[in-house]
């Protein structure tokens, strides 16, 4: 899109396209968890099934995010990237793990670019955010390094539900838990909003 400014989408239909996806999934896996389908000759349980439908709405909602805004944030376009390739490798392969181990590297990658940005002295959560949460230097130090926290804790939540528990157990934290979590985490960072808020003179 060769517009300086993304077009503006209502809350409502932005949040459809966002957590319509997740959304999809979790209601096609509930409904085939205990099932198995036979498809090509090969027999799929409800989870592979339920990649199998997320795959694809996910693509079209973020082209449709993109066709609305007219652009795309560094992780929308990472999610999209990470969940052809192992969404595919679940579909191809008819294993459930490459699926589950997507958001730990998403969030393990977010964690390791914002670490990496303190270590280099480059604030890059700034440059991403700032026009939307405009804050003193010092503030985004902070929220970058809370940030890079909250994603390495994600990732490892990830990889223990995955690893020691049942698929509904991590759909279930998938769906609801992350964004419960990532929720409370600016609930609890609203201080640090306020405190080192820019006024709008400056």
């Amino acid at each position: 899109m060769s517009d300086t400014q993304p077009k503006q989408v209502s809350p409502g239909l932005k949040i459809a396209l966002e957590y319509g996806p997740l959304i999809v999934f979790f209601a096609v896996f509930m409904l085939t968890r205990d099932r198995v389908f036979t498809l090509w000759g090969e027999e799929y349980g409800g989870f592979v099934l339920a990649t199998m439908v997320f795959v694809p709405v996910l693509v079209a909602s973020i082209l449709a995010l993109w066709r609305l805004t007219g652009k795309l944030s560094a992780m929308q376009v990472m999610t999209l990237v990470l969940v052809v390739v192992f969404g595919g490798l679940t579909i191809w392969l008819n294993d459930d793990r490459f699926f589950k181990m997507k958001p730990t590297i998403i969030y393990a990658i977010f964690a390791g670019l914002l670490g990496l940005g303190l270590a280099l002295k480059k604030n890059w959560l700034q440059l991403v955010l700032g026009e939307a949460l405009p804050m003193e230097h010092e503030g985004w130090i902070k929220l970058t390094f809370r940030m890079a926290l909250l994603f390495a804790g994600l990732a490892l939540a990830n990889e223990f539900v995955w690893r020691t528990m049942s698929d509904t157990a991590w759909v279930n934290f998938k769906t609801f838990g992350m964004p419960l979590i990532t929720f409370l985490f600016l609930i609890a960072n609203a201080g640090l909003f306020r405190r080192y808020a820019l006024d709008k003179e400056d």
